[in-house]
C-alpha cells in the first residue's frame, strides 16, 4: 500500500491490487477478490468508483449491493440501475461490462447462493440488512 497521508483507505487497495495483478495483499482485506468498477453517477454523470467483492458465473462476474450489510443497497447500484454501461479492472485487465441488476426471482436466488458458496461471511448479511439483497451480473462486452 502507498503511504502519502493525502491517499484514501480505497486509494491504498487499489494500488496494493495494481501492483501484485489484482490480489490485495496487505490491510483488512488481504485475500479478498476485489474488482474496481467505474459507472456513470445516476444523479450527477460523473465517474464513480467501487470496490467490490466478486464471485464469477462462467464469463461473468457477480456483486452483491450489501453495502457492507448496511439497510440501504450502496450508491453503485443506483447508478448501474441508470446506467449499464460500466467499466471492470479485475486482476490486470480492463474492460467494459454490461451491469444486469436481479431483485428478485429465481436467477438472483442462484446467483446468491452461489455467491454465500464462494464468499461464506455474506450470508450474514440479508439478517443484518433487512432487506432483499440485490445481485448484479457483469457480462464483460467483447
Amino acid at each position: 500500500m502507498t503511504d502519502g497521508a493525502s491517499t484514501t483507505f480505497e486509494d491504498d487497495v487499489i494500488a496494493d491490487m495494481r501492483a501484485h495483478d489484482g490480489a490485495v495483499t496487505a490491510g483488512p482485506l488481504t485475500g479478498h477478490p476485489l474488482l474496481i468498477m467505474t459507472s456513470q453517477g445516476a444523479k450527477t454523470g460523473q465517474p464513480r468508483r467501487a470496490l467490490l467483492t466478486w464471485s464469477r458465473d462462467g464469463d461473468d462476474y457477480v456483486v452483491a449491493g450489501t453495502a457492507g450489510g448496511a439497510p440501504k443497497a450502496p450508491a453503485w447500484f443506483h447508478n448501474v440501475e441508470a446506467n449499464q454501461e460500466v467499466s471492470i479492472e479485475a486482476g490486470n485487465q480492463t474492460f467494459d461490462a454490461k451491469a444486469t441488476t436481479l431483485v428478485d426471482g429465481a436467477e438472483r436466488e442462484r446467483l446468491w447462493n452461489q455467491h454465500v458458496a464462494a464468499l461464506p461471511w455474506f450470508a450474514a448479511y440479508t439478517e443484518q440488512t433487512g432487506r432483499v439483497i440485490p445481485m448484479i451480473r457483469l457480462t464483460p462486452v467483447r
